[in-house]
């Protein structure tokens, strides 16, 4: 504020934003300028730019439907020349900068109680996973090397061949896939990561060639390692590297764009993850600018990945709601507000690769989508929550719980995915690997089937209401599915690894678990299930509903009823309300 009127700025110049924490840091400045002092009268004036890709006239009139979108055939915009700043005539005391020292005590200082959570994310599932299995080995008097320990080692990927550091180099780092740098060197790498295929001289051109072969995990994941991290800084926008990399493509062929495809693995990348990156940039900007449901929707960004979810109530116990497979936060239309109202803090998350979140070309598994909870309720919620999930999201939310106990009050599982083993005596894990091409083509024609019969598919799953498969639940799915990454998601289905017992998690947990089981489920065969659970987990607690596998939105008020009840008997320890801005 102090600079602002030493200044005597009219104008604040800022990015439109779709993430919530910068979003909540705008409103934040946007409300003590309204309050400040100004020389001048009145408070400077925030104006917001943007750089889109694509030349569009309106914003709220945008179609959220890919397909629609595409057929717009929106000009790509060019991008602009790097501006020249004016000089700044009033002299400013700009001090001096704090040494290392001042920083780690300022760190040390400010770090909240929550902030002791943090190590807890440089934990991942996989470890976890590998040292409760040593320790029951430890116990058996079984030797480590013998048997199933192999299905659990972590997976160590070399970001480069060990080696002397390269003059001129394009990374941090000689283990970092990430391209760091200022626009200059952002231009080159990108330069010789499109001429991948030609051939280089230059050592560090090399360095990068080595790179893209570890970074390309998947075909065509290549592009987004080494570039993300600098088109989301802005070293680089979106449009520039497009523009350059369709310059490439031009000059590889005469001047002209075949209509059949792209001349080279890379120039198909980087196309693919830069249109990709465009698309869910725009459905973030435009769900801020739309009201969808009774609730605000709003993204924070993981890895990199903009995930959508919401928030409902000011106070009470914090609840984490997470969907199963194909469905978003929506799909709790009937359930967030509802329990927000009887006195709950509600957040419900989008996972990744669904809905309105990012699709990326990751390869997509339960422990990635565990760490995601991990992550989202240190980051965003900020204190341990009553985990609730459906289908895949139950078991998700069983893993998150088993894992990283402090994180959860209590489990709540709807009709979830999982099986319980007894006596079981180790815990597979399968190493994760590439999808093959028949995987890919599998995923195509399944998702052309779904598309084509999703409607009759989610009757079957709600057979005592069938009249809540109502059209905006179809189309949000249908929706989904033409989304830049969808079919990336689908392979995963031909790749789940369910095979964790739900009673190793459970007693992991060491909680209070609720099991809600709609004992018409198609999917899963509830008797056995309930009767294995009653068998082998004595306290779990299960509550049957006349419904099949999506209870909580195809009788929501029974599932909103127990789960008021089970929130009331499970009561944590109230800790101090976080301040509005620490929670987001």
């Amino acid at each position: 504020m102090r600079s602002l009127c030493k200044v005597q700025a009219g104008v604040i110049y800022t990015e439109e934003e779709v993430e919530q924490c910068v979003c909540s840091v705008l409103a934040n400045v946007e409300s003590s300028l309204s309050n400040g002092s100004f020389t001048r009268g009145n408070p400077p004036e925030i104006k917001f730019w943007s750089a889109p890709l694509y030349d569009y006239k309106s914003l709220r009139q945008l179609s959220t439907s890919r397909n629609q979108f595409l057929n717009e055939k929106f000009s790509t915009t060019t991008a602009l020349p790097a501006p020249t700043l004016p000089t700044l005539n009033v002299e400013l005391d700009t001090g001096s900068l704090p040494t290392l020292e001042e920083l780690k005590v300022f760190l040390k200082e400010s770090r909240m109680a929550q902030d002791n959570w943090v190590p807890i994310k440089s934990t991942s599932a996989r470890s976890i996973l590998k040292a409760a299995l040593i320790q029951r080995k430890i116990k058996s008097n079984v030797s480590l090397s013998d048997g199933d320990g192999e299905n659990i080692e972590d997976i160590t990927t070399s970001a480069g061949a060990p080696g002397r550091k390269i003059a001129g180099s394009m990374f941090a780092s000689e283990s970092s896939l990430e391209v760091r740098g200022g626009t200059d060197i952002t231009l080159d790498a990108l330069d010789a990561y499109l001429k991948y295929l030609e051939g280089t001289g230059k050592a560090s051109w090399q360095e990068l060639h080595d790179k893209v072969r570890f970074a390309e995990t998947r075909d065509g994941a290549s592009f987004r390692t080494l570039f993300g991290n600098a088109i989301q800084l802005g070293v680089i926008s979106r449009r520039r590297a497009y523009q350059e990399t369709i310059q490439y493509e031009r000059d590889r062929n005469a001047g002209f764009l075949s209509p059949f495809g792209y001349s080279t693995p890379t120039v198909t990348s980087a196309v693919d993850a830069i249109c990709s990156l465009e698309w869910y940039w725009l459905l973030a900007l435009k769900s801020q600018v739309s009201i969808e449901g009774n609730y605000p929707l709003k993204f924070w960004r993981w890895k990199g990945y903009l995930i959508q979810y919401t928030s409902v109530g000011h106070e009470g116990p914090a609840v984490l709601l997470v969907h199963g497979f194909g469905a978003s936060l929506q799909h709790f239309r009937d359930n967030i507000s509802n329990i927000a109202d009887e006195g709950h803090r509600v957040w419900a998350i989008t996972l990744l690769g669904f809905g309105k979140s990012e699709k990326p070309n990751v390869d997509y598994s339960e422990l990635l989508w565990s760490e995601l909870l991990r992550d989202f309720i240190v980051d965003v919620v900020r204190e341990p929550v009553h985990l609730v999930g459906n289908s895949i999201g139950g078991y998700i939310c069983a893993i998150a719980a088993g894992l990283w106990p402090s994180l959860a009050n209590s489990l709540v599982l709807l009709n979830s995915a999982g099986s319980v083993v007894p006596n079981y005596s180790f815990i597979p894990l399968s190493k994760e690997g590439r999808t093959s091409w028949l995987s890919r083509l599998q995923a195509r024609l399944l998702l052309l089937f779904l598309r084509s019969r999703v409607g009759g598919i989610l009757k079957g799953y709600y057979p005592t209401r069938t009249e809540r498969v109502d059209k905006p639940l179809v189309d949000e799915i249908i929706r989904a599915s033409y989304d830049p990454g969808a079919t990336t998601v689908i392979e995963s289905i031909f790749n789940f690894n369910l095979s964790i017992p739900l009673n190793f998690l459970f007693d992991s947990f060491g909680g209070n678990i609720l099991v809600i089981q709609g004992i018409k489920d198609p999917l899963i065969k509830s008797e056995s299930f309930i009767s294995m659970l009653r068998e082998h987990c004595s306290k779990v607690q299960i509550r049957e509903l006349n419904a099949g596998h999506a209870p909580h939105d195809e009788v929501p008020d029974e599932v909103n009823s127990l789960l008021s009840e089970w929130m009331k008997t499970n009561k944590t320890e109230l800790k101090p309300a976080l301040e509005k801005s620490k929670a987001i």
